[in-house]
């Protein structure tokens, strides 16, 4: 029997309901991740340093479906919690044909936009040619790939959190799959991790509308709505922090590989790469541990369950503090095994990439708080204090960070720019938290 949102969760219920949108966070990083493992081995450094270079921007375009997710979930959760179902089914209808639309218009501008972002990147030659045929194969598929991510939101709010882990676990082995046969195989190289990874976001994207839009035993199903210019406002304020995060990831990632081929040249990007396919995996856990609370959260705010809330808030400060110390542990026992399965056929860049990772990974004991508490004051309706989170975490405190401790520490400053970043956002986060706490009741 599925647990609903208006159950009292006792530390058990709440994993149960939690580690479906975890494990689905992890699938969802494995595209990225099973496209650099393979084009890493198969095709060699320079293609898997114009991965990284582009991805980025891919990442900055598709944030669109992560900010209406998390925003647009967090309004239909609390919608239903005040017992009006039907209005909260037009939201949601309204919300998943406006990503459509947009998704498509902004295929097709990005499509003209990537050569130039690639030069300004510092791709030239053969790095250039790949970084253009790896994104503009990418956005075939980038409307469905914000589908995605909009329906890994509503999936637990529908209270049908397995069946979203279900279509995300087909659409990963999809990909990795079809990287094993086209890039492994068959060798079609970076075309063929591409084709990959438009496969597995095309179902995990499509299905979702298939179900969603026949009857089906959730809250939620597509059908007819109507447009209200309040709602979409009030979606992408609750959701500008997850825009804010995508952004500003994809500006900072982009600085990164800037810095780090000033001072490394294309090994340095390249180590940066692999560095970021694991952490991925790991930052999955409070990902997806975010998104899953989030709809309890909005739903016990909406029935002012005040009593519901605190319990929540104190269980998940638990949660993310105990996974943040495993994380670590884990990063540091596994760090050589998982440096060397990307970048193990060549010694200097795997000496690279494993130094950088047993310094990145320390960030895993700061930076569950911070994501959670952006997506906590999201979930309580108040885009404004997650999106200043957000903004400080992902954008102004790294920024920083990026570009003044290389400067002084060299390549291991820009290793340790993330760890000082998220010590301060840490701060803020702590002020907010004790700001807040009388408003909403949580504590």
């Amino acid at each position: 029997m599925s647990t609903q949102l208006s159950e009292h969760f006792t530390y058990s219920k709440l994993l149960r309901f939690v580690i479906p949108p975890i494990i689905m966070m992890i699938f969802t990083s494995i595209y990225s991740v099973v496209d650099g493992l393979f084009v890493s081995n198969y095709v060699g450094k320079t293609a898997l340093a114009a991965i990284n270079l582009i991805l980025p921007f891919i990442m900055a375009i598709s944030a669109l479906g992560f900010m209406i997710g998390t925003g647009g979930s967090a309004i239909v959760a609390k919608t239903l919690g005040e017992g009006n179902k039907k209005k909260a089914n037009e939201y949601f209808s309204l919300l998943v044909y406006v990503t459509i639309i947009f998704g498509i218009l902004l295929a097709i501008i990005s499509f003209f936009l990537i050569p130039p972002i690639a030069k300004a990147l510092g791709a030239t030659g053969e790095l250039l040619n790949n970084c253009i045929l790896y994104g503009r194969l990418s956005l075939i598929s980038i409307t469905a790939f914000m589908l995605q991510n909009v329906f890994q939101s509503f999936f637990v709010t529908a209270e049908k959190q397995k069946l979203g882990l279900g279509v995300i676990i087909a659409a990963g082995v999809t990909n990795i799959v079809l990287d094993y046969i086209f890039v492994a195989l068959l060798g079609f190289g970076l075309t063929g991790a591409a084709i990959a990874t438009i496969c597995g976001e095309f179902i995990g994207g499509l299905f979702p509308i298939l179900y969603f839009a026949r009857p089906n035993s959730s809250q939620l199903r597509l059908g007819k709505t109507h447009f209200e210019g309040r709602i979409l406002l009030k979606t992408c304020a609750n959701g500008s922090s997850e825009l804010m995060t995508n952004l500003s990831s994809s500006i900072v990632n982009s600085l990164y590989n800037i810095q780090l081929m000033n001072f490394a040249g294309e090994n340095g990007v390249a180590a940066y790469g692999a560095i970021m396919y694991v952490n991925f995996i790991f930052m999955s856990i409070f990902f997806g541990y975010s998104i899953g609370s989030a709809p309890i959260t909005s739903f016990h705010y909406g029935a002012k369950n005040h009593r519901e809330l605190k319990s929540l808030f104190k269980k998940s400060l638990t949660f993310i503090g105990v996974s943040g110390i495993v994380l670590v542990v884990l990063a540091q026992l596994s760090a050589s095994t998982l440096a060397w399965l990307f970048v193990g056929y060549d010694s200097d860049l795997f000496e690279m990439a494993l130094a950088g990772f047993r310094i990145y990974c320390l960030v895993y004991l700061i930076n569950g708080f911070n994501i959670f508490g952006s997506s906590f004051f999201t979930a309580l309706n108040n885009g404004l204090v997650s999106a200043a989170i957000s903004f400080l975490r992902t954008l102004l405190f790294q920024i920083v960070s990026v570009l003044i401790l290389p400067v002084i520490f060299g390549i291991a400053g820009i290793w340790s720019a993330v760890n000082v970043a998220e010590v301060l956002t840490l701060c803020v986060t702590i002020f907010f938290f004790v700001e807040q706490r009388k408003k909403y009741n949580y504590a």
